[in-house]
């Protein structure tokens, strides 16, 4: 569960409004829409990846104490991602043939037709 910035009340992470103050927690009330607030009623602007790298559009710019683009400058924007070992080997080879799966069978029709060309003359 999360907690409501403004009174520190554990609410449901889907919840649009808080049932406590009545703290607004989504954007525009949109549930897919998160709403980033600061907690201590300091800006976000400060340690926000795009106020750094001056792609922010946001109207209440560098002051915004609540903002829907905030991200973390401390965390990376995209999380790395290693290559198991279960895409190396025999399971890579499968699923290189389940990908190609259309292709494989159109060849093989080619194949199966060449043959049957070649046996008839």
């Amino acid at each position: 569960m999360l907690s409501c910035p403004k009174c520190k009340q554990p609410v449901d992470f889907q919840a649009i409004k808080c049932p406590n103050c009545n703290n607004s927690l989504k954007a525009f009330g949109h549930p897919g829409m998160p709403l980033y607030q600061s907690e201590d009623n300091s800006a976000l602007c400060d340690r926000c990846t795009y106020d750094r790298d001056d792609s922010c559009n946001f109207p209440q710019r560098p002051q915004a104490k609540s903002c829907t683009l905030f991200h973390d400058a401390d965390k990376p924007l995209v999380v790395e991602s290693t290559i198991s070992k279960s895409t190396q080997g025999w399971t890579g080879i499968k699923n290189w043939l389940y990908r190609h799966r259309g292709l494989i069978a159109i060849a093989f029709l080619i194949l199966i037709s060449i043959l049957f060309a070649l046996g008839s003359i």
